[in-house]
């Protein structure tokens, strides 16, 4: 059985999933922001991290990645389509918001890119990496079929999408990505998306009102 713990971090409270098992491996979804604090339930829990994973590379999923990948000397898996996003803040998005710092990323190394869709095994850990664009090019779903969860990034939310108007989004896209890949998926397997609380695909199908007629 494993253990989901979600933290909403940064600026736009974005989730990172820190996923562990009963040996205390963990692997780390979408470290947005605050590394201290993600660390510090790394060390508390006494967690053996193993790698981060990327649904995709917008600025709020990735700032405190090379914190993290450095502390603990980690693997990172993204997108090959996302890659050169990591370390170009126009793209990534972080270039719009004067407010903000500009998000740069040391790019992965050539293996740990995400090329096709596979079965990913990692220790302890098996999972799917399912590919769902529409709100970005490279967004990725991470799907644990014998543990009923996904994490899912910014593509399906609690009665809402992802947005659509940033580089590479497309609404027809998207909502392609959602019906023929996530909600085909086991009616109460649990979402867990980007931002917000978790779901489920029966709970979207009847109440989501972005997928009604589609």
């Amino acid at each position: 059985m494993l253990n989901v713990k979600v933290y909403s971090l940064g600026p736009v409270q974005t989730n990172c999933y820190i996923v562990s098992n009963k040996e205390k491996e963990c692997i780390i979804f979408d470290p947005g922001e605050e590394a201290a604090k993600i660390i510090k339930v790394i060390d508390t829990n006494q967690y053996k991290p193993l790698a981060i994973f990327l649904t995709h590379t917008h600025f709020d999923h990735i700032g405190a990645v090379d914190s993290i990948r450095d502390k603990y000397n980690l693997p990172l898996y993204v997108h090959e389509k996302e890659v050169k996003w990591l370390n170009d803040p126009m793209k990534n998005g972080s270039g719009k918001y004067a407010e903000l710092p500009n998000y740069i990323v040391n790019l992965p190394d050539e293996q740990h890119i995400i090329r096709k869709e596979q079965k990913i095994e990692i220790g302890g850990f098996e999972f799917n990496a399912v590919f769902t664009p529409g709100h970005s090019p490279g967004s990725i779903s991470y799907i644990f079929p014998n543990d009923g969860f996904a994490v899912v990034g910014d593509t399906l939310f609690e009665r809402s999408i992802g947005r659509t108007d940033l580089i590479g989004g497309s609404h027809e896209v998207l909502l392609k990505s959602i019906h023929e890949k996530l909600l085909t998926l086991p009616e109460n397997t649990i979402i867990y998306p980007g931002h917000g609380s978790y779901t489920t695909p029966e709970a979207e199908m009847e109440m989501n009102p972005f997928l009604n007629g589609f």
